[in-house]
């Protein structure tokens, strides 16, 4: 188990992604990381200097146990699923803010649409605290990773926009609070 603030050399070669331009790069085993955030089963760590997101499908790379799979009752209603979404979207974060993009008010819309079977297909429209975060491909693609980990869902699409733009108003209380902004 690592202690915050510690180094933790790399058990194997792991793919990350650079912040905050969304560069792909492969950071070399032995290399030594600083965990700067663990949050919603994705590590940003500081390396050579920079900052990198590392997928929570690599934790074992830094010695952690990664997440366990979505679980969900296959008798599950569509109000059932489309509240799981929600909160497996609250465990997207954009690398450099330590709040869900839900509480960030980036999120502004989840429709599902039955495909049979109790199983779905998901839109999500969603944007960026500002329109060149090197991050939002990323971030974008978390939330439909995540979303698709479910087991009643087959695919989801996730679009960004732009209209409206994204201001703090549209931040949860409890987000305004956390970042000093209430």
């Amino acid at each position: 188990m690592y202690t915050r603030g510690d180094p933790i050399a790399l058990t194997r070669d792991c793919e990350a992604t650079l912040i905050p331009s969304g560069s792909r790069v492969v950071i070399p085993e032995h290399t030594e990381v600083v965990i700067a955030q663990a949050l919603g089963g994705s590590y940003t760590v500081y390396v050579s200097g920079n900052m990198a997101r590392i997928e929570g499908f690599d934790a074992d790379a830094l010695g952690i146990e990664p997440e366990p799979e979505p679980d969900m009752d296959d008798d599950a209603s569509e109000e059932e699923v489309e509240a799981y979404c929600w909160e497996r979207m609250k465990s997207c974060f954009d690398p450099e803010i330590p709040i869900n993009i839900v509480d960030l008010g980036l999120v502004y819309e989840c429709n599902l649409t039955p495909i049979g079977n109790k199983r779905y297909h998901v839109d999500v429209l969603m944007t960026l605290t500002a329109p060149g975060c090197g991050m939002g491909d990323v971030i974008a693609q978390d939330v439909k990773i995540k979303l698709e980990r479910i087991p009643q869902v087959d695919q989801a699409r996730v679009d960004l926009t732009f209209d409206p733009p994204w201001h703090r108003d549209m931040m949860t209380d409890e987000a305004k609070l956390q970042t000093g902004m209430l």
